[in-house]
């Protein structure tokens, strides 16, 4: 009787567990880009090695959940990133990294440094050292069924911009193009997209940029 008395506590125990766990979990959509092809061939891979890839930017739109107790649903956080090295390049260390982080202005002050925390736990080192924080209106667009996404859309206020659009045929140049490269953050689902806007107008980096055009997007989604 006291068995069955403590297997059934027990799974209650696990129930409440997994509630909770479900009920704290972080959902939503995430869009990134870089300063080098993700989705390519080696010979253009090779010949942006060491060049450029050394620059990211990093959008989450939490539909979902919360952090550490902090409701985040509807709001989104932007890291724009300049590392030492290419991005994903396992023969060159991409540290130290830089990163400048774009808190949601809906997000009151508790939701901020939680916004802050959040992005810093799904990119890891890559985000660790924050120069500078940024506080801007962040609207992000998401076009697209199946998993599909044909376009996407991030807007930083004046700071920072994504647009995107799906891959199509004459984005091959080689015909050996490949997933080169792969997100930055553990994602749920993504697929590469061509980044049709890719830019960076803030402080804190010592560098800005617009490139147009570029196939270094990727589009999907995040749980945490």
């Amino acid at each position: 009787m006291r068995k069955l008395m403590f297997l059934a506590a027990l799974a209650m125990i696990v129930t409440a567990l997994g509630s909770t766990g479900k009920a704290q979990g972080i959902t939503g959509d995430y869009i990134e880009t870089r300063s080098a092809d993700v989705w390519t061939g080696a010979c253009v891979a090779n010949g942006e090695l060491n060049l450029t890839g050394d620059q990211a930017i990093l959008a989450w739109r939490i539909n979902k959940g919360e952090w550490k107790g902090v409701p985040l649903a509807g709001l989104s956080v932007v890291a724009v990133v300049k590392a030492s090295a290419t991005l994903g390049d396992q023969y060159n260390n991409p540290l130290p990294a830089k990163a400048v982080m774009i808190v949601d202005e809906k997000a009151c002050d508790e939701q901020q440094k939680a916004l802050v925390e959040f992005a810093q736990s799904m990119a890891g080192e890559l985000v660790r050292n924050v120069v500078k924080v940024e506080v801007a209106p962040i609207k992000v667009e998401v076009n697209g069924h199946d998993g599909h996404y044909s376009h996407t859309a991030v807007r930083a206020g004046k700071i920072a911009g994504i647009q995107t659009r799906a891959l199509s045929g004459k984005d091959h140049l080689c015909g050996n193009e490949e997933v080169y490269y792969q997100p930055l953050t553990a994602m749920t689902h993504s697929m590469p997209a061509v980044a049709e806007l890719d830019q960076f107008d803030g402080a804190g980096l010592g560098v800005s940029w617009t490139v147009h055009g570029k196939r270094s997007a990727f589009v999907g989604t995040f749980a945490r």
